[in-house]
């Protein structure tokens, strides 16, 4: 048994690793403001990662994931308030990398600014960095768009929902733009194996290395809804985030070392089922946009 410390632990990503480490029998700490319900069997240990928190010392964790650190400062919060550490997970991000990265993107090219992402991506940046400075033995990963269960961004979701309104689907340009995806039972999955192995590479890109487009994870969820497709493509004069919850932003990451450590992940199929069983019942969790709706029907369909 571990004694592990999840930053936040409440809401999807985070929550899932908290409970699936939970479930495995580790002892499994959350840090978070106490603003949502606590998962059962984590202990939770109040603080606000914009702060140090002196709490934190008191305990010597065997592992910390680090899930919702996004800047260098939140990164420097966290480190001034640990106590010692075995081993320590930051769950960075592929926005790192800038867009005129040729693809795939692979964790040997440098690291700038990516205008569709912005600050997000260079906060990231300067969060890994500051991390590599004080403990360069942690592990970095940089995931995709997660997908899975106690997703509560509007993505999946918002494709499903069109399919049990028996809505047609309105596709950006030809439908070609790929997509990447990650599972967070694949996370979990590889966290496990990377701890064991421990290699000598510390930053690690993640994802399915199978790419689908936009055609592809479309038709997928209406499957899976047992709806009948209708495609209606949009041409480029139209601001693809009006109408779909995707940036038009073409890219996917070289996941090679990933499949090192760990050989297969969740078929896109499967875990686009879990998803849409998981939300059926889950829907008052997810952050609904409505404005893609209007947008549909007040420009779309005119």
């Amino acid at each position: 048994m571990k004694k592990i410390l999840v930053t936040g632990g409440t809401v999807f990503v985070s929550k899932y690793l908290a409970e699936y480490y939970t479930l495995v029998g580790n002892e499994v700490y959350t840090f978070n403001r106490a603003t949502h319900p606590q998962s059962h069997g984590v202990k939770l240990i109040k603080g606000d990662k914009t702060k140090v928190c002196p709490e934190l010392k008191k305990y010597n964790f065997d592992l910390v994931l680090a899930v919702n650190i996004y800047t260098e400062k939140e990164m420097l919060n966290l480190l001034d308030s640990l106590g010692d550490v075995g081993s320590f997970v930051f769950i960075s991000s592929s926005a790192v990398y800038p867009e005129s990265t040729p693809l795939p993107f692979n964790v040997n090219r440098p690291t700038g600014k990516n205008s569709i992402w912005g600050d997000y991506g260079t906060n990231k940046i300067a969060a890994e960095n500051a991390l590599l400075k004080a403990k360069p033995d942690a592990y970095i990963l940089r995931p995709p768009y997660f997908y899975g269960k106690y997703q509560n961004l509007y993505r999946e979701g918002f494709v499903f929902d069109c399919a049990m309104k028996n809505m047609p689907f309105y596709i950006p340009g030809d439908g070609k733009m790929p997509l990447q995806f990650y599972n967070v039972y694949d996370l979990c999955k590889f966290i496990d194996n990377l701890l064991i192995k421990k290699p000598d590479t510390h930053i690690f890109n993640v994802g399915n290395k199978d790419i689908i487009d936009i055609n592809k994870f479309v038709e997928v969820c209406y499957d899976i809804a047992g709806k009948k497709l209708d495609k209606i493509f949009v041409d480029s004069s139209h601001n693809q985030r009006s109408y779909f919850p995707f940036y038009d932003y073409s890219y996917y990451l070289d996941v090679t070392g990933q499949y090192n450590i760990v050989p297969d992940t969740v078929p896109i199929y499967n875990g686009l089922k879990e998803d849409f069983e998981y939300y059926i019942e889950h829907q008052n969790e997810v952050m609904k946009k409505s404005s893609y709706f209007e947008y549909i029907a007040n420009v779309l369909q005119k």
